[in-house]
C-alpha cells in the first residue's frame, strides 16, 4: 500500500516522510528474476557463490533450484529424466546432468568434487540415502539434505542411523510430517484456508476467504486502520479472481477475496471476528486416509492439549489395522470414505471438520465435497496437483493442503538457517513470506523503511526489535539484529533477498 501506517494499524503500507509513496511490495510469479547483482552485494564478486547439487528435477527439486540460483549460487540439477533436466535448464540459470544421482560418476559430472551442499530430493528414499552416502564417502561434501517419506525411516530419526559414521545425512526432511503439521494447523484454525507462524509464534499469517457476511466488505483498508487502530495486523496480499496482488490503501475487501493477514498472536481472535469468522472449538475430526499423513495427524491430535477426537476411515484393510494398532483413542473404520453410510457411522453429522488425506487427489476432492454437501462445517483436502487449486471455491472446499509447498518451505528453512530464519511458499509459487535477521552489512541496516528502495510488489509486514514485535511504519528504523518479515510476490523475491544479502549459512 502507499500511505502512512499507524504503528498498530491495519494493512496500510508505509510511506516515506512528506507523502512520497513507498514502492509497493509484492508476491512471487513462477520464476525468480535473475537480474545482475549490484556491486557489493552477494554474487557480485564479494563472496564466493555456493556450489549446490540438487538431485531430482521434479517439482520440489525444481523449486529449490529456482530459489538457490536466484540468490546467485551455482546450482546443478541431476535427474535420470532428460526431459525434466531440459525443462529446468531452459527455465533457470543452472546446469543439468542426466543420470542416476546415486552413481559416483554422475555426481562427479555434476561437480561433486567442489560442491558445498547436496540436496537429495528424488522420488526414492533409498536413492536419496545412497546419494548422501556417496556424497560423503567419495566426495566429502560437507552438508547433505535428504527427503525421506517411508515411516520406517522417519521413526528412527532420533537414533544414530543418520550420523556421519553410519548414514551421513545432516538434515532429514519428511514430506508426510510437514504435511501433517500443516493439516493440524488448519484444524486448529478451521476458519482459515492457510496459516503459518513466524517469529517463534509471535506472528501469525492467516489466509481468510471473505464471504457475504463479512462485516467490513467495501471498507477501504485505510479506514480499517483508523477504525481498529489498536489491532496489530496488516493485510499483505489479496487474491481476487485468481490474481494475487498487494493492495493499496484505497482497495476495498470484496466477497470472494482471499486475503493474507499478518497479525500478532494475541490479536488473532479479534482479527478473525473483524473479517466475519468465528473460532468454534474443534471437538471431532473425521480423517479420510489412514496412511502416513492421516496416522501422523491423528497422533498429533491425540498428543495435543485441545483434546480433539478423531475418527479415521481407511480403504486398505492392512493399513487400517496398522493405524488402529498405533493409535490409542482414535476410532479406525475400514471402508471407502466416499460411502455415505460409512461417513454416517463415523458420525459426520456431529463432526466439526473432515480432513481428506488419501494418496489420490480426486478422492480427496470428492470426499471433501460430499462432506460439505452433507452439512460438515469444514472440509480440508490434500491436493498434490496445484492445477486443481481453482476448484476449491466451486467445490465449496475450505482449504487445500499442498505437500510440495510445505516441503519446499521446510527445505529452504533448513538450508538457510541463521540469516534467513524461515521461508514460506504461498500457492503455486505465487509468493513468499521471508523471515530474516538483518545483518550489519545489509543495505537496509540503519535506514528507515520509508527510505529503503524496496522492490515492487514486496511489503514489510512485521519487525521485531529485541523481544518486541512491531508493525512497521515509514518512519520505523531497521537496525542490525532486527528480525524482519517480508511478504513478496515471486517476481520481487530475488531483489528482496539481495537487500537482505542472503547467502546459504550452514546450520
Amino acid at each position: 500500500m502507499h500511505f502512512p501506517l499507524n504503528p498498530h494499524g491495519f494493512g496500510i503500507r508505509p510511506a516515506v516522510p512528506g507523502g512520497t509513496p513507498l514502492k509497493a511490495l509484492t508476491t512471487r510469479p513462477v520464476l525468480l528474476e535473475n537480474s545482475p547483482k549490484p556491486p557489493g552485494l552477494p554474487g557480485a564478486g564479494q563472496e564466493k557463490p555456493m556450489q549446490v547439487i540438487v538431485c531430482g528435477a521434479g517439482q520440489v527439486g525444481w523449486q529449490i533450484a529456482r530459489h538457490l540460483s536466484g540468490e546467485g549460487n551455482d546450482v546443478t540439477v541431476v535427474d535420470s529424466n532428460p526431459a525434466l533436466i531440459k525443462r529446468a535448464t531452459d527455465a533457470l540459470d543452472i546446469s543439468g546432468v542426466t543420470g542416476f544421482a546415486s552413481y559416483p560418476d554422475v555426481l562427479e559430472k555434476a561437480g561433486a568434487g567442489d560442491a558445498d551442499m547436496l540436496i537429495a530430493a528424488t522420488h526414492s528414499d533409498e536413492v536419496n540415502m545412497v546419494t548422501c552416502q556417496v556424497a560423503h564417502s567419495v566426495f566429502s561434501i560437507r552438508r547433505k539434505v535428504a527427503r525421506l517419506r517411508a515411516r520406517s525411516y522417519i521413526d528412527v530419526l532420533h537414533t544414530n542411523l543418520y550420523k556421519s559414521d553410519h548414514l551421513p545425512i545432516d538434515v532429514v526432511i519428511s514430506p508426510e510430517r510437514e504435511v501433517a503439521d500443516a493439516a493440524v494447523r488448519r484444524l486448529t484454525a478451521p476458519a482459515t484456508f492457510d496459516s503459518e507462524p513466524f517469529m517463534g509464534g509471535q506472528l501469525e499469517m492467516l489466509g481468510i476467504l471473505l464471504d457475504e457476511e463479512c462485516p467490513v466488505l467495501g471498507t477501504p483498508l485505510r479506514e480499517l486502520s483508523e477504525l481498529f487502530s489498536t489491532l496489530r495486523a496488516m493485510v499483505g496480499g489479496i487474491r481476487r479472481h485468481d490474481r494475487l496482488f498487494s493492495p493499496s490503501a484505497q482497495d476495498r475487501p470484496a466477497a470472494g477475496d482471499q486475503i493474507f493477514v499478518f497479525v500478532h498472536k494475541q490479536d488473532v481472535g479479534r482479527a478473525m471476528e473483524i473479517f466475519g469468522k468465528t473460532g468454534k472449538k474443534q471437538e471431532l475430526v473425521i480423517i479420510i486416509g489412514g496412511g502416513n499423513v492421516g496416522l501422523q495427524v491423528a497422533r498429533k491430535l491425540e498428543q495435543g492439549t485441545d483434546r480433539i477426537r478423531a475418527r479415521i476411515i481407511e480403504r486398505n484393510r492392512k493399513c487400517a489395522e496398522l493405524a488402529a494398532d498405533a493409535l490409542e483413542r482414535t476410532v479406525v473404520l475400514h471402508g471407502d470414505g466416499l460411502d455415505l453410510e460409512l461417513l454416517e457411522e463415523a458420525r459426520l453429522e456431529a463432526a466439526d471438520s473432515l480432513l481428506a488425506v488419501t494418496d489420490d487427489d480426486k478422492t480427496n476432492l470428492l470426499t471433501a465435497t460430499r462432506a460439505k454437501s452433507a452439512g460438515c462445517p469444514v472440509a480440508l483436502a490434500l491436493v498434490n496437483d496445484n492445477a486443481l487449486a481453482p476448484l476449491m471455491k466451486p467445490l465449496n472446499i475450505d482449504a487445500f493442503i499442498h505437500p510440495r509447498a510445505t516441503t519446499v518451505s521446510s527445505i529452504l528453512r533448513h538450508i538457510r538457517h541463521g540469516r534467513v530464519r524461515q521461508v514460506y511458499s504461498i500457492g503455486d509459487a505465487e509468493a513468499e513470506v521471508i523471515e530474516a535477521q538483518v545483518l550489519s552489512t545489509s543495505p537496509i541496516s540503519g535506514s528507515t523503511i520509508g527510505d529503503i528502495d524496496f522492490p515492487r510488489d514486496a511489503l514489510v509486514v512485521a519487525l521485531r526489535k529485541g523481544g518486541d514485535l512491531v508493525l512497521p511504519a515509514g518512519s520505523t528504523r531497521v537496525d542490525e539484529g532486527d528480525i524482519i518479515v517480508i511478504f513478496s510476490l515471486a517476481g520481487s523475491v530475488a531483489a528482496v533477498e539481495r537487500l537482505l544479502q542472503v547467502q546459504i549459512d550452514f546450520f
